[in-house]
């Protein structure tokens, strides 16, 4: 079951489900991929990291998966992958390049607070390998040489350094393979976070209106139920659908407000009560703000 899958936080917490003991005092790690391997051959369980990960594989084959689609890797390969997908991989032969990990709050500590607008790429929910050519490859190899560089060094301003390196690390990907990305022109299909809410707040609401649960979730309940940060989540939904989640939760309430109105003989207290508000005139100032018409005034203008 999907639901089972495990989830892990940091590269630290994965290492250690795989046997390992890696060191990680905040939320970024570079690796030599040859030091973090064990037994090769190794074919890891599915999981979920709520991390981004980029492999710089200098040297090396086999293959990782990302939700369905699965893709080889072979020398030369440059690929990452983002926070909440199902993961995996497969190593054939004895690796050599790097693996970094970090999170969006380190990005955002070290680097700026509206990352993702720079780098919209880093919410593709479908983000193939890339094989530059020799020379391509060599520019992200160098770079992630003086990342681990200054990852073993002891200096005062060594993750600000790192933070601007990883800036231009983001830079090159950008430049080099998503250039012209847009979220919101992504395959629909592909979209499987904002689906995943779409869904999770159908379901939930059905749920709640039947007395299955005892409160409406809010933006971090969803974000939550597929294992990711609510910034993040929150900025997957907004560039993926063009609304934010609280508009999605907020039109999906008065939707089923509306509905209420026209199906039930309920009083306007009652189906505020219903729909979770404290009162009956938070209930009227909610649905005046978004439909210009109070709960008794929208009841009034139906057709008799």
């Amino acid at each position: 079951m999907v639901d089972e899958l495990k989830v892990y936080n940091s590269m630290s917490e994965f290492y250690a489900s795989m046997g390992g003991t890696l060191e990680q005092d905040v939320d970024f790690t570079i690796h030599r991929l040859e030091e973090v391997h064990g037994e090769i051959p190794i074919k890891s369980p599915l999981f979920r990291a709520n991390y981004y990960s980029i492999l710089i594989i200098r040297q090396g084959h086999g293959r990782y998966i990302i939700d369905s689609q699965s893709y080889p890797t072979q020398d030369g390969t440059i690929y990452f992958t983002n926070p909440g997908h199902i993961k995996g991989f497969e190593i054939y032969e004895l690796s050599y390049g790097y693996v970094i990990t970090f999170s969006e709050s380190f990005l955002k500590q070290y680097v700026h607070e509206n990352i993702l607008d720079e780098f919209p790429f880093l919410i593709a929910e479908v983000a193939p390998p890339s094989y530059p050519d020799r020379e391509i490859f060599q520019i992200f190899d160098d770079l992630g040489s003086q990342l681990l560089q200054e990852y073993l060094a002891d200096s005062a301003y060594k993750f600000k350094v790192i933070g601007s390196l990883t800036v231009v690390l983001l830079l090159k990907i950008k430049e080099r393979f998503w250039q012209a990305y847009d979220p919101l022109t992504e395959i629909p299909t592909s979209s499987a976070i904002a689906l995943t809410f779409k869904r999770n707040l159908e379901n939930h609401f059905r749920d709640f209106l039947a007395g299955k649960c005892d409160r409406l979730f809010q933006v971090q309940d969803y974000a939550q139920a597929q294992y990711l940060h609510p910034s993040y989540f929150s900025t997957v939904i907004k560039r993926k659908t063009g609304k934010s989640a609280n508009t999605w939760i907020a039109e999906k309430t008065i939707t089923e407000a509306q509905s209420l109105l026209v199906r039930s003989s309920e009083s306007i207290q009652e189906i505020a009560f219903r729909l979770g508000f404290k009162d009956a005139a938070h209930f009227s100032r909610f649905f005046k703000k978004h439909t210009e018409l109070s709960p008794l005034g929208f009841r009034q203008s139906l057709p008799s």
